[in-house]
């Protein structure tokens, strides 16, 4: 019995990835967006410096290079512990229980433990500071006095939120500092001239991007759908009034309209969502008309009218389905113009603001490197090359998902299939 031949069984949208995954151009944008989507969910989980904003600034180490490593003594924080869960920390990030102090030298004395600073510098020899063992570990009430006895060898404490006093050996507060409490931090980027990764910076950047991206896209395919379906199937005052205002939006500057914008709102970080969002709807309207006032006199419209559907079932169901194709490459050019537009925002000043991690506001507060002292160039080059990857990455997928949803193309394939 011939095996049944079910070649004409698959979807457009199959036809589309086949000729898709041969684009290799595009898949490789496709990777490139994945990974970033990837960075931008886990966020604070995967950032070295999981604190809010990636802000950790510890000024001693200003501008180290990439590749720097410097011990660390961690001190408690005498106050109360900061606990949140998974989703929490991945989105906002977590407040840090200790207190990160970089030295280059230790010892014991006593109850003590006296670090040297770090410095950064040979010449210069950092001042050495006594930290009791007990207060390195634990948390102790800010009115209470710690007891040592140095010749029984114990210290007792009162910790922090409790009455109860507590005893503890000092050889045993020797080995858990030396187990927990030192250790040894590396920058794989360096840091900034405030002291803070540079790596993490970059990641959280890269969520900032996505985001902006993301919403603005949303926004501007929620309008632009709207008034461009109303626009091209009702046509007539409808249809007149709708592209009327999308010229006088249209005759407008971009970023001269999403700066009006940004400071009729205020500037932040959301501010730059609606702001984006609402300055590109236009060319999605635009196309979304053209569209559906050549799908309006097709069979399957006048069908739906003659079984007496209501407009706007036909519109959302029959119509617009129809439309996808455009509206998707439309959104992966406009992707990367938000992810610009935004840049260009933070880089003003009137986008993200500090300590927010913002590509465009690293760019602007760094750019002094690139001609005045060429060694830290790369503090301003690197998120420079991130918003160029993004852009590039979104374009490319763009240009693939314009050929693969062609659909001259398509019905080629389906012949040869």
């Amino acid at each position: 019995m011939a095996k049944k031949d079910d070649s004409y069984s698959h979807s457009l949208s199959y036809y589309a990835w086949q000729r898709l995954k041969k684009n290799k151009l595009a898949m490789f944008g496709l990777v490139v967006i994945g990974l970033c989507m990837t960075v931008a969910i886990l966020g604070f989980l995967i950032t070295p410096d999981s604190t809010p904003d990636a802000n950790d600034q510890l000024l001693e180490l200003s501008k180290r290079p990439p590749g720097f490593k410097v011990q660390m003594l961690q001190t408690r924080k005498n106050e109360p512990q900061h606990n949140v869960n998974f989703l929490e920390k991945m989105i906002w990030g977590e407040v840090s229980n200790f207190r990160s102090i970089p030295f280059s030298e230790y010892h014991y004395e006593g109850n003590d433990i006296v670090v040297r600073e770090y410095t950064g510098d040979e010449k210069r020899i950092g001042t050495e500071i006594k930290y009791n063992l007990a207060d390195v570990v634990y948390a102790i009430n800010y009115n209470t006095q710690i007891e040592n006895n140095v010749k029984d060898g114990y210290t007792e404490f009162y910790e922090f939120g409790s009455n109860q006093k507590v005893r503890k050996n000092v050889k045993e507060l020797r080995a858990e500092v030396e187990k927990n409490y030192i250790v040894t931090k590396k920058y794989i980027l360096g840091t900034d001239p405030a002291g803070r990764d540079l790596l993490s910076r970059l990641i959280i950047g890269t969520r900032i991007s996505f985001s902006v991206g993301f919403i603005s896209v949303f926004i501007s395919i929620v309008i632009g759908v709207l008034m461009g379906a109303l626009a091209g199937f009702y046509r007539g005052r409808v249809d007149d009034i709708i592209v009327w205002f999308i010229n006088v939006v249209w005759s407008i500057p971009t970023l001269l309209l999403v700066i009006a914008i940004t400071l009729a709102l205020g500037k932040g970080f959301w501010q730059v969502f609606i702001a984006v969002g609402l300055t590109m709807w236009v060319e999605v309207a635009r196309v979304i008309r053209g569209q559906i006032l050549s799908l309006r006199e097709k069979e399957f419209v006048e069908a739906g009218r003659a079984l007496g559907f209501k407009n706007r079932r036909i519109i959302w169901r029959h119509v617009l389905p129809n439309v996808l194709g455009p509206v998707i490459v439309i959104s992966a050019a406009n992707f990367a113009s938000a992810i610009l537009t935004e840049a260009g925002l933070s880089f003003l000043g009137i986008g993200a603001q500090p300590p927010t991690a913002s590509w465009g506001a690293m760019i602007n507060a760094y750019r002094g490197y690139i001609i005045g002292d060429e060694s830290f160039a790369y503090l301003a080059i690197l998120p420079g090359l991130a918003i160029v990857l993004m852009v590039l990455a979104f374009v490319l997928l763009g240009n693939g998902l314009r050929d693969a949803l062609d659909a001259k193309a398509i019905d080629e394939d389906q012949v040869m299939f």
